[in-house]
């Protein structure tokens, strides 16, 4: 996997923070300087900070588990949803549904509702409904769409979260906090970093900035998911090969030759004749 480049990271306008007087004292560390006002992102850090990241969601996706990303932003929800649906992962770019994680079996619940009512429609069931009744089908159908559409895939609790500005998404780390789910944020300089598991400091506004480290995180994760099933490959033909083997005549054990010659001999020998018994 590539290292991430600095110079595509300065063109994108990474570096580029928020005024002094909002910044966030524990984003310290990572500010390299203040320019007219504005706080500068050290973009050596996030450079750093964004390879950390992305070999361990490589990991994530090379165990074929799911990573939940979130950005309800306007300027970065169109970018997010493109990207994640290139890896097949799961995505919300609408208003984060309260208890999505901790009351994940009501959300569950609803995703298999809106399953219902497209085996309902296909089987024609429906179809004896009124006009006014169908219409109110089909619009509580296009509203579970458009919240759960992009998670109907997420069987079960993801193993990690990808947050685009952790302080808009604020319930969303909360709840990944209280369950132990780690957190890959990129974090501005008005944000908290403390809650997050993997900080990426950079500029989460600017849409070119979002979609610089999107690439790098998920290529990295499409790497982990093509080793996956390279690995699952190698797997399968092992069996095949054992099982192959396994399926062929087996030849019977030869003994070895000082044994085989020895009852050769013996049985060529002539039987010695009983001696008479004594009178």
């Amino acid at each position: 996997m590539s290292r991430t480049n600095f110079d595509q990271l300065l063109q994108a306008g990474c570096h580029f923070g928020h005024l002094k007087r909002k910044w966030n004292p524990a984003m310290a560390p990572y500010i390299y300087t203040e320019r007219n006002g504005i706080h500068i992102i050290d973009l050596h850090k996030t450079a750093v900070k964004i390879d950390e990241a992305a070999d361990a969601l490589k990991q994530i996706a090379k165990s074929g588990k799911k990573i939940l990303f979130v950005a309800t932003k306007k300027q970065t929800k169109e970018v997010i949803a493109e990207k994640a649906k290139s890896i097949n992962m799961p995505y919300v770019i609408e208003r984060w549904p309260g208890g999505m994680l901790t009351n994940f079996p009501t959300i569950r619940k609803a995703v298999k509702k809106m399953a219902n009512i497209d085996k309902l429609m296909a089987d024609g069931t429906y179809s004896n409904l009124s006009k006014r009744e169908l219409l109110q089908i089909t619009r509580q159908r296009a509203k579970l769409e458009k919240n759960l559409g992009s998670i109907a895939d997420l069987t079960r609790l993801p193993s990690a979260l990808f947050v685009v500005d952790v302080l808009k998404e604020q319930i969303a780390v909360r709840e990944a906090n209280r369950l132990g789910i780690p957190v890959f944020g990129i974090v501005d300089t008005n944000s908290d970093p403390n809650n997050i598991d993997f900080v990426i400091p950079a500029n989460d506004d600017a849409k070119d900035s979002v979609e610089v480290i999107l690439n790098a995180c998920c290529s990295a994760i499409a790497e982990g998911i093509e080793e996956r099933k390279a690995e699952k490959a190698d797997e399968k033909a092992a069996e095949a090969q054992d099982d192959a083997e396994e399926a062929k005549p087996k030849r019977g054990a030869r003994k070895p030759r000082k044994e085989a010659a020895a009852e050769a001999a013996e049985a060529a020998a002539p039987a010695e004749e009983e001696a008479p018994a004594a009178e």
